[in-house]
């Protein structure tokens, strides 16, 4: 029972949930450090930061939950009886759609707690506005990874899935990490937040243009499904084109070093990506495709974060 929790938790996804976390974190410790040089020696470097580590911990949560969700929406309406891919637990049997229930009621509480004791890491007790305004985009969050798939409204059966994605993957990732590090807001740290947030949708396209067909016979109605095949492919093309541009618009705006183009290394495979799509006559075989453009974005946070920080 505990492997079929584990497959339905979707591990490989989690790389590119914390990619938004790393990048937003970078950018914040080195505000951080020249607002405080002074106090460094305690907060030398990401890896010791309370505060990154618990926005990791949340993340992964929204995370597990999210997906959680999406095998159980998708499950109960029988969207993923056919579908290609890893096999769901719960279309599949594997989970029951109660236990699954129970499970994602556990694991958004646990979230909760966990994003509460980040707040409270973040803010302390002096401010009590921006805990309010953080706990209610923790309760969002949570929200908004269930409806995804589930209910008689679910956006993702609508073609708004992409929208989440880009909002909670990218802003509310790299933006409100930045923020839990330096109380304020620095517009140019939206570049690389729309970076992450166009990566992430594309991993979205991606996995929505291998079930195009499938979805379109269960009453999923993605962006994909509503703009076809050829569309779909032109969508992909500028989601990772759009997402470089930005990159490079925050490094040309904010130049210090050479190291802060690092990041151009991770886009070598999305580059041989792109390559593939283009080629590509048949949307099952985009299935591999997926894990390149999620780690692609895992290796492009770290890369940026790297050429921030150095």
């Amino acid at each position: 029972m505990i492997k079929n929790f584990i497959k339905a938790a979707r591990l490989r996804t989690l790389p590119l949930s914390v990619s938004g976390i790393i990048v937003g974190g970078a950018l914040g410790l080195e505000d951080f450090i020249k607002n405080n040089y002074e106090d460094c020696v305690e907060y030398p470097i990401l890896l010791t930061s309370d505060v990154f580590w618990l926005a990791i911990l949340t993340t992964i949560g929204f995370q597990v939950l999210s997906n959680f969700a999406n095998d159980y929406g998708d499950g109960i309406k029988g969207t993923d009886d056919n579908r290609e891919g890893e096999a769901r637990m719960v279309s599949s049997g594997a989970i029951t759609p109660k236990q699954m229930k129970s499970t994602m009621i556990i694991t958004g509480v646990i979230t909760l707690v966990v994003a509460l004791l980040l707040i409270y890491v973040a803010f302390g007790k002096d401010d009590f506005l921006y805990s309010v305004i953080f706990f209610g985009l923790g309760v969002a969050s949570i929200i908004a990874a269930i409806k995804y798939t589930v209910g008689k409204s679910a956006y993702g059966y609508s073609g708004f899935g992409d929208v989440f994605v880009f909002v909670f993957f990218g802003l509310l990732a790299v933006v409100g990490t930045y923020f839990l590090y330096t109380k304020q807001l620095n517009l140019t740290v939206f570049l690389p937040a729309f970076t992450i947030g166009l990566l992430s949708t594309a991993v979205l396209n991606l996995n929505n243009m291998r079930d195009r067909v499938n979805d379109a016979k269960s009453g999923k109605n993605t962006l994909v499904v509503k703009m076809g095949a050829v569309f779909g492919k032109v969508y992909q093309y500028n989601l990772i084109i759009a997402s470089f541009l930005f990159a490079m618009l925050y490094v040309v705006i904010n130049y210090k070093t050479p190291y802060q183009f690092l990041f151009i290394i991770a886009y070598l495979p999305l580059l041989k990506h792109l390559i593939f799509v283009y080629k590509n006559k048949e949307e099952a075989l985009l299935d591999g495709e997926l894990k390149k453009v999620a780690l692609s974005t895992f290796l492009f946070s770290i890369l940026f974060g790297l050429g921030q920080v150095l």
